[in-house]
């Protein structure tokens, strides 16, 4: 009996019956998707149009918000009704401004002397050098304008010391960290965390995008952008990246899904992983383009008496309906409720830019008078929205009567001659190799 117990055991061993349960089933771990590293393939001709209508785009949003840069919108509304395109930049120079009184429509800013600087960065380093090669060009373009200010034209006519100030005025804050970077972490830290005050400024997002259109996919733009952001702390370098990354995007598709959605998949430095926080860039991106969903659910009645209209207070010269209006007031009450303390934190230039995208849909008119009429830093806004579109559209695509004036003030007026750029950064080659 015992032999047959025993022989019925082996069976049943030999069976698999009594083995151990198997252990090493391994379930696949979700691969993280290839959004953001297509290589960019464009014809010579297209990429250079693609080019100039980013730059273009940018100084035209530069140049809508000039007169009103830091503006509330009712004082927008009082002084222009509704902006629907250039007005003159009526306002005293300033060394983040214009460098000089009261300029022709289509005068720019800073914004736009960043994209001419860039360019003169990229020929001058035109492999991908990093931060010590950044750092080395600012200080010596620091170094050549403070020198400017011994010049003996100066001692026979001191009228000419302001502009010599200007110029040094504007970059000195960008010297003092490029200065520091050089000298260690502790003094880097130390210059850093005095930029601007301490704020957490949009100063990256000046000159980010211009990585988007040299290098060849959104993921690379990403981290060129990220690499040369040294004037942000903290989530403002990821937002920093991002433009530059949506920038790449605009290059490859008319889809602003596809181009807004950058913020959602391209995270290379994992932001999503914080504890507690999370990635504050797409939370704010998904609150903004929430807003914009909710306004196109507010509906007006058919007819409107005179007292209703008046209530709505549109704007004079708007250019849609009444409960066009309503929608895109309803939004601006929602940026006004995330107001920062200084109108160039880089997390309300962020989010008013997400939320002017999510609301034109690409139309470039609709979009930049979005962000103008709102005010705040609308000229810097609407410089990178600018540059995103105007990437996404080329320069074919934009307004003919906005871009021609630009191209004319800035050439005729401010020197920067936008169609050189263009051509000094598209270069002979079909495509950015970076």
């Amino acid at each position: 009996m015992r032999t047959s117990i025993i022989l019925a055991c082996l069976g049943l061993l030999l069976s698999g019956a009594c083995r151990e349960p198997q252990t090493n089933l391994v379930i696949p771990e979700p691969q993280k998707t290839a959004y953001g590293k297509d290589s960019l393939r464009l014809s010579p001709e297209v990429f250079y149009d693609k080019v100039l209508g980013a730059l273009v785009g940018s100084a035209i949003g530069d140049a809508m918000g000039a007169s009103t840069e830091m503006w509330h919108r009712d004082d927008i509304q009082r002084k222009y009704g509704y902006i629907t395109g250039l007005t003159p930049a009526v306002r005293d120079q300033s060394p983040e401004g214009t460098w000089e009184h009261n300029l022709a429509a289509g005068a720019t800013t800073d914004d736009t002397r960043w994209k001419l600087l860039m360019v003169k960065y990229f020929t001058a380093s035109p492999e991908p050098s990093g931060p010590d090669a950044f750092t080395r060009y600012i200080t010596t373009y620091y170094e050549s304008v403070a020198t400017g200010l011994a010049d003996r034209d100066i001692r026979a006519n001191p009228d000419l010391l302001d502009s010599k100030l200007e110029k040094v005025d504007w970059i000195k804050e960008w010297a003092r960290v490029a200065l520091a970077y050089g000298q260690g972490a502790e003094a880097y830290t130390q210059a850093l965390n005095r930029f601007y005050g301490g704020e957490m400024t949009c100063a990256g997002m000046l000159y980010s995008p211009m990585f988007g259109l040299r290098t060849s996919n959104p993921e690379k733009a990403y981290l060129e952008a990220y690499d040369h952001s040294l004037f942000d702390h903290g989530y403002a370098k990821d937002i920093t990246a991002l433009v530059s990354a949506m920038t790449q995007m605009a290059l490859q598709t008319t889809a602003m899904d596809s181009i807004l959605d950058a913020a959602v998949f391209i995270d290379p430095y994992r932001y999503q992983d914080s504890r507690l926080v999370g990635r504050i860039s797409l939370q704010t991106a998904q609150a903004s383009r929430k807003s914009v969903w909710l306004a196109g659910e507010l509906t007006l009645p058919d007819s409107l008496t005179v007292e209703e209209k008046k209530a709505l207070r549109i704007p004079d010269g708007y250019p849609g309906s009444a409960e066009a209006w309503a929608q895109q007031d309803f939004i601006y009450s929602f940026l006004e409720e995330e107001e920062q303390a200084i109108p160039f934190h880089a997390g309300e230039i962020w989010q008013i830019l997400i939320t002017a995208l999510e609301y034109g849909q690409g139309d470039f008119d609709k979009t930049m008078q979005f962000i103008v009429n709102y005010g705040r830093d609308n000229d810097t806004v609407a410089a990178v929205a600018g540059m995103i579109l105007g990437a996404k559209l080329g320069f074919s695509g934009l307004p003919q009567d906005l871009r021609n004036q630009v191209l004319t003030t800035n050439r005729q007026q401010l020197g920067i001659d936008l169609e050189a750029l263009a051509k000094e950064l598209a270069g002979p080659d079909e495509n950015p190799k970076l």
